[in-house]
């Protein structure tokens, strides 16, 4: 497995170890919705539907990692959302969008976790189902 893909499913244990701990329930990692869009976590915090976008970055030379959660990609991350809600058959569904940077490396161990809740809203081309 090329070493950047390694480094993202290991972001992907930190950051769902550190959700846990925060008394979030972990429903799924690397949840696929449709044939191209991904959800990294999907969470429940109380009655909330968390869908969580991991960055990880060995460093933060060239930024932070959520800087990297642009325009195209919260597009794409509200589409996976609009289309697991559809599938849910459900009203009224609280969810938000949050991001948890986790910088450093397998080898060095996980400098710093961030959780950023509420880290941006639904992409205003999307309606959802409801």
């Amino acid at each position: 497995m090329p070493k950047h893909l390694d480094s993202g499913l290991w972001g992907e244990k930190v950051a769902a170890k550190a959700l846990r701990k925060a008394g979030y329930r972990i429903l799924g990692r690397r949840v696929r919705v449709g044939d191209r869009d991904e959800i990294d976590l999907l969470c429940r915090e109380g009655k909330v539907l968390v869908f969580v976008e991991v960055k990880t970055r060995a460093s933060e030379a060239f930024g932070r990692p959520i800087s990297a959660v642009d325009r195209h990609k919260r597009h794409v991350l509200s589409r996976a959302a609009v289309r697991y809600i559809g599938n849910l058959r459900g009203r009224d569904i609280c969810f938000r969008f949050d991001v948890v940077e986790v910088v450093g490396t397998p080898e060095q161990g996980a400098h710093t976790v961030r959780h950023i809740p509420n880290a941006f809203p639904l992409d205003r081309r999307y309606q959802l189902p409801y």
